[in-house]
């Protein structure tokens, strides 16, 4: 078996049915796929079941423990040669295994991403956030979905990694944010090959409402945090832009009163956000719905980050005592 997929899925059967849906579609087809239940309520089983005669699948249902675990769970039963972590909120164009085999054959890696897109059948909101996550104006800019990265740090929602690697690096660490990230910096430290393959990319439906959006990029901010705590060199002044940009809003709405004309810097950036968004989308609508989700993705993060900092930098508490809440229920 060349490649094993492996999928942790929570509370989420609809996504799962989409994914399996686009996995029948592929063109190559030396694969398997593990769905891996974390303690879901909703379980998928039913539609697993479904793909029983059309994929060569198997489905597992493991107590809740998180996505890390999870996918470590489902790696120690698998059978591929490498290993593939998908989000269950992704659907897969037919070419997407052609790209990886064709990349590996040209140039074997230990371990590879790609980068992702918001499919046309996404709604106005899910386009807005996929804008938001993905620009250059946003702190998309830094997620690493160009050649011109120094390095490449692959996220969970698409990574593939060699199984001797995995095994090597003892899978997913135990980290409450950020698993995927600290993966990824311990492939670079222990001197294995990583890199891009920009065109093996999903269609990533990330959240569906803003709620649940600020609360991805708030934890995000608290990853960078914990990273930082585990890995001191990882933390890059790119990655205080966000906190900054939540310190000066603050800022300008306060002087705002005394000077109106503070806002303008506000107003640009809108203007900047809104005229990027449209065109690209072809929608004045989503350009409208990218301001509010670009402002929602900075300042979610950015307030994730400065809390973090605070507990863990400044009160210096650890971890799991900072962020008691269990993050997967």
């Amino acid at each position: 078996m060349k490649y094993s997929l492996i999928i942790p899925v929570y509370n989420r059967p609809d996504e799962v049915d989409e994914l399996l849906d686009s996995l029948t579609k592929q063109h190559y087809t030396e694969f398997e796929v593990l769905v891996v239940e974390d303690g879901s309520s909703n379980s998928c089983e039913s539609v697993v079941d479904r793909y029983a005669e059309l994929l060569n699948i198997h489905y597992f249902v493991k107590s809740n423990s998180g996505p890390g675990q999870t996918r470590n769970y489902g790696a120690e039963r698998s059978h591929g040669e490498y290993l593939i972590i998908l989000d269950s909120d992704c659907v897969l164009p037919p070419g997407y295994l052609d790209a990886i085999e064709a990349e590996l054959q040209r140039n074997p890696a230990d371990a590879f991403g790609g980068p992702d897109r918001a499919n046309d059948s996404f709604s106005s909101i899910q386009k807005a956030i996929n804008y938001a996550m993905t620009s250059f104006f946003t702190t998309g800019g830094i997620r690493g979905g160009t050649r011109k990265m120094d390095k490449f740090y692959p996220r969970s929602f698409n990574m593939g990694v060699r199984r001797e690697v995995y095994q090597a690096l003892g899978g997913f660490s135990k980290m409450r944010f950020g698993e995927d990230i600290d993966f990824s910096i311990r492939i670079f430290q222990n001197g294995y090959h990583c890199r891009l393959f920009p065109e093996a990319w999903v269609w990533h439906k990330r959240r569906t409402d803003w709620h649940k959006f600020f609360k991805q990029v708030y934890n995000s901010g608290i990853a960078r945090i914990n990273l930082y705590k585990k890995y001191p060199e990882s933390l890059k002044l790119v990655h205080g832009l966000p906190a900054v940009f939540v310190l000066g809003v603050i800022a300008l709405l306060l002087v705002a009163p005394f000077c109106i004309w503070s806002l303008l810097l506000l107003l640009v950036f809108s203007l900047i956000i809104f005229i990027d968004a449209s065109v690209q989308n072809k929608s004045v609508r989503i350009g409208i719905l990218s301001v509010v989700a670009a402002f929602i993705q900075l300042t979610g993060y950015g307030l994730g980050f400065l809390c973090a900092w605070w507990k863990r930098c400044v009160c210096r508490q650890g971890e799991f005592a900072a962020f008691e809440k269990n993050f997967y229920q």
